[in-house]
């Protein structure tokens, strides 16, 4: 939970060294917009236009294996809101990112 809040964090998105890494090298994800990232599209987006600050709500964890858990939550902007899931897993040694989808939530 707190490698993901801090990728919701513009300080953190607007640093592309701390991004690059919290993200897996095979990192993907399946965005709101319906746009497909990977780890470079998206830490070059975050740097570019870190956002606003967002709200994390109801996050909850289920462990998948010993060394990956997924994530779900919703995030709140003023433009709208989205449910959010992701899978961390270790990699190297430390948690990273390897998987996320936002779906945005209809008014």
């Amino acid at each position: 939970m707190e490698g993901e809040l801090r990728l919701l964090d513009p300080a953190t998105r607007a640093d592309p060294e701390l991004s690059h890494g919290l993200l897996h090298p095979d990192f993907t994800e399946f965005g709101a917009s319906g746009r497909i990232w990977d780890r470079e599209s998206l830490v070059d987006a975050m740097a570019t236009d870190p956002g606003p600050p967002v709200t994390a709500e109801e996050m909850r964890g289920f462990r998948l294996a010993p060394d990956v858990v997924l994530l779900t939550y919703r995030v709140n902007r003023p433009e709208g809101s989205s449910l959010r899931s992701s899978i961390w897993m270790v990699h190297a040694g430390r948690w990273v990112l390897v998987f996320h989808q936002g779906t945005a939530v209809a008014r």
